[in-house]
């Protein structure tokens, strides 16, 4: 005989162990396995099979169920009434009777065929296990190490299973390298033609705020929380942060002593990527404020779901940002679509858009504020000149004389030069 049932359960109890399975489950697929090679060359397709392994002392046994009739025309799925009765008493014509099968009928195509199936179906129950232990840890942080780099996909090892960080997902500027440690986030695990298949990032802002929770326990009592993230992988990322305990520092928190807990996160995300803390605030032009930090801010307009945001002359480019970073932070972080504008250019935009109306009252305000004056001072010189002594109205005279001529001066170099 070419199949060794004695080392079945031998072989089973290798397969649990090496591949992190219980014991019941692999000796259920392989006699499941067994017992559908056993019917596909000795039996009919529609006949119930059972096998049973005692992984004590190795024993296998086979049962056929076989229908009773008067006369056997199938030996395979039929049983004669008289045989039927020596094993059942009380058998009757149409009952199925479970036959045990010699071993030996058991030749070399039904042991490739076991194994095939054994195969298949052990790696259908290794998918199900890994889907359910890693169902559970979704939306978590975990340990990996790079087992190969594929283009722009990373593969990463998680232990019993295999994930893949596609480049979405990865940290702008970040190399990696076969063997190395990194903590990543499962993002999903998807159900694939080849088996499961578990994504995870460490891109994204889930991954930020797990590193936090690592470094700051005062999160799982629920004093500080971090409100809101937007994240530029590689480049920058912004956290609104609360307290919900009075007198508690949520900023100095997250920060920690000598900046210990906000280094550690930075630590793994990589030193380039700059991290703001800023406090949350349930009023919007404050939390628009802290948002831009640490930009100065004159003044917040709001209007709907937007904001004009005005700041110093010297401050526009710190609130902006290189290549509008700092703002575009800010607008995510914050949920308005965030305008900034200096002092100087708020003012020549409001004169722009100033009515004509208003121009032209301004302007004639204006004319006539200065016709006012112009009348004022003749009437200052009348009552002065009649209050004033001869000499003073000379020392006038002579005054006026030396500005006409100054006056028809600057007339005849303007006509010289033109």
């Amino acid at each position: 005989m070419d199949f060794d049932f004695k080392q079945i359960a031998t072989a089973v109890r290798a397969i649990a162990e090496e591949k992190s399975l219980e014991e019941d489950a692999v000796k259920e697929v392989v006699e499941q396995a067994l017992a559908a090679a056993y019917r596909r060359d000795h039996g009919d397709r529609e006949q119930e099979v059972r096998v049973t392994i005692n992984l004590n002392n190795g024993d296998v046994d086979i049962y056929a169920s076989k229908e009773v009739v008067k006369q056997v025309e199938h030996e395979r799925s039929e049983i004669s009434l008289s045989d039927a009765k020596v094993m059942k008493k009380d058998a009757k014509e149409g009952d199925l009777i479970e036959v045990h099968q010699d071993l030996k009928d058991f030749g070399r195509v039904a042991a490739q065929t076991a194994k095939q199936v054994v195969l298949q179906r052990l790696r259908e129950a290794e998918r199900e296990i890994i889907l359910n232990e890693y169902e559970d840890k979704i939306g978590t942080l975990i340990n990996a190490i790079v087992s190969r780099v594929e283009g722009n996909i990373v593969r990463v090892d998680l232990g019993k299973a295999q994930g893949i960080m596609p480049r979405s997902e990865q940290i702008q500027g970040e190399r990696y390298h076969p063997g190395q440690r990194l903590k990543v986030f499962l993002k999903d695990v998807e159900r694939g033609f080849r088996g499961p298949q578990l994504v995870v990032s460490r891109g994204n802002t889930a991954f930020v705020e797990w590193l936090f929770r690592n470094e700051v326990p005062e999160m799982e009592g629920g004093a500080v929380e971090i409100k809101e993230i937007a994240r530029e992988a590689g480049v920058r990322t912004k956290l609104a942060v609360a307290s919900s305990v009075q007198g508690v520092d949520p900023v100095g928190t997250f920060v920690g002593g000598h900046g210990t807990r906000v280094n550690a996160v930075m630590s793994e995300i990589g030193e380039q990527e700059k991290i703001d803390i800023v406090v949350w605030s349930e009023d919007p032009k404050t939390y628009i404020i802290n948002a831009l930090s640490p930009t100065k801010v004159t003044e917040v307009e709001i209007k709907d779901s937007k904001a004009k945001v005005i700041v110093p002359e010297d401050q526009l480019s710190i609130a902006i940002g290189r290549s509008g970073q700092n703002v575009r932070l800010a607008s995510k972080l914050t949920g308005y679509e965030l305008d900034i504008a200096s002092e100087t250019e708020n003012e020549e935009k409001e004169e722009a858009d100033m009515q004509p109306e208003d121009k032209q009252k301004n302007t004639q305000e204006n004319n006539d504020q200065q016709k006012s004056e112009q009348d004022k001072q003749p009437k200052k010189a009348e009552n002065n000149s009649e209050k004033s002594t001869p000499e003073s109205r000379q020392v006038v005279q002579k005054l006026k004389k030396k500005s006409e001529l100054e006056s028809s001066l600057l007339d005849a170099i303007e006509e010289h030069g033109q």
